[in-house]
């Protein structure tokens, strides 16, 4: 449910200040995508990026883990990788880091934690700690790698070409 967003909208790059940028707009949709909606998005993500075998495991009873893949690096070297999503307008607390840390144990896999939102000071500093293995993807960072991957954006260069007429006047 999109609620009162256009189907399609477009942003010029030069915008008015107080215009709607194509950033928060993307984000507005993406907070309205069913949970469901968002681990597939988020599984396409991985899967653009290079993680194969990217399946979406995310139910009630999941232990905190959505979906798993793996990451190949170099064609030989392989990381089993496991990633949360969260939909969330208010910043990602340490507990739910530090819980998606402890639902990682013993599995032997890299976390990524995805979300709309942004994570806490602490959360920050729990995901970099030592033996956590955990890499967190917050709304602008998933907004960037929506547009550098081109996923439901149409995205169009514009030439703008000027005459420098004092240039040709020289000749």
């Amino acid at each position: 449910e999109q609620g009162n967003l256009s189907p399609n909208k477009s942003f010029a790059k030069d915008a008015e200040p107080e215009e709607e940028s194509w950033q928060e707009y993307l984000m507005n949709i993406l907070q309205t995508l069913s949970p469901g909606a968002f681990e597939s998005l988020a599984q396409r993500i991985l899967r653009e990026s290079g993680v194969d075998q990217v399946e979406v495991t995310g139910r009630s009873g999941d232990g905190g883990i959505d979906g798993s893949g793996v990451l190949k690096i170099a064609g030989f070297i392989s990381f089993r990788v496991q990633f949360q999503c969260k939909r969330w307008q208010k910043p990602i607390p340490v507990k739910e880091v530090r819980d998606f840390g402890g639902s990682l144990r013993g599995r032997d896999a890299k976390g990524i934690f995805i979300t709309t939102s942004t994570f806490t000071k602490d959360a920050v500093k729990e995901a970099s700690r030592e033996g956590a293995e955990i890499d967190l993807i917050d709304g602008v960072a998933l907004v960037k790698k929506i547009k550098s991957l081109g996923l439901g954006l149409k995205i169009t260069n514009v030439e703008k070409v000027e005459i420098d007429q004092a240039w040709f006047e020289e000749l």
